[in-house]
């Protein structure tokens, strides 16, 4: 079972790695300081606990330890147990969901290890807005997207607000980093993926009818830009989804959830 610590003073140096969540300089989960990953809520922290992220330790209030008691029944790991005040001036805001877990970064998936077994995958490149990296996990979850890859320019998935956006999901749907972009898609085709570049060029095939691979594999660039001209010449089509006249593009993970929803139903 967890040791419940109980924590009276926000100054205590054992609960230094949830400190001064908010300050852009000091943040603990940026990859170049401690790289912590760091969990909010207790259906994030118990999605942490069900992943390959092992929590070193969490900071909470005294109900939300009830509420985890069974999840935490074989887990040798600190509880330190706050008022919600002294958590508030430990991470530098108040915390409405009232308990955090961090767990240090464990060694970076492979592109063979994401890609073993998996169906549907989705590759982007430029998507450097972490809610919707966080939005684009979820939906991967929910809609039966195997694993994400990524490609040129994107957010680190494991920024905080990504985890939290992402309900948790970002420690459980595999991703990795391509090595080279755009060439090591050719990484991924390699492996049987059918390569479809997103993009809303009317010129496009229609998405629905675009899906014709066993494995597949669907590329999303950012909001605005798109995918590169250099990224869509390495595919094997350009696909569309069809939109109401008069409007340019979808936000990039309603677009990947349709994409995952559309492969579902074709497939």
């Amino acid at each position: 079972m967890a040791e419940v610590i109980d924590i009276e003073d926000p100054t205590d140096p054992r609960v230094d790695d949830f400190r001064d969540l908010s300050n852009a300089d000091r943040r603990p989960d940026l990859p170049g300081r401690k790289g912590l990953v760091i969990a909010e809520g207790v259906v994030v922290v118990q999605r942490m606990l069900d992943s390959r992220f092992a929590p070193s330790a969490l900071l909470g209030v005294g109900k939300r330890f009830e509420t985890l008691a069974d999840d935490l029944a074989d887990r040798d790991v600190p509880y330190y147990r706050a008022s919600a005040e002294v958590m508030a001036q430990v991470v530098g805001f108040h915390l409405n969901r009232g308990v955090l877990a961090v767990a240090p970064r464990p060694a970076e998936l492979t592109v063979d290890d994401v890609l073993d077994g998996a169906r549907t995958v989705a590759i982007l490149e430029g998507v450097n807005d972490h809610e919707n990296l966080g939005s684009m996990f979820r939906n991967a979850a929910g809609l039966g997207a195997d694993a994400v890859l990524f490609g040129d320019r994107c957010a680190d998935p494991l920024y905080r607000r990504a985890v939290r956006v992402s309900m948790g999901h970002v420690l459980r749907v595999p991703f990795a980093q391509l090595p080279q972009w755009p060439a090591s898609l050719d990484l991924v085709r390699n492996r049987g993926f059918q390569l479809i570049a997103l993009t809303p060029n009317p010129a496009a095939v229609n998405l629905a009818t675009a899906m014709t691979g066993e494995r597949v594999a669907l590329l999303l660039g950012a909001e605005g830009p798109g995918l590169t001209e250099e990224a869509m010449r390495a595919t094997d089509v350009r696909a569309r989804i069809p939109m109401s006249p008069g409007t340019d593009s979808l936000n990039v993970a309603t677009a990947a959830a349709m994409a995952f929803y559309e492969r579902v139903r074709t497939a």
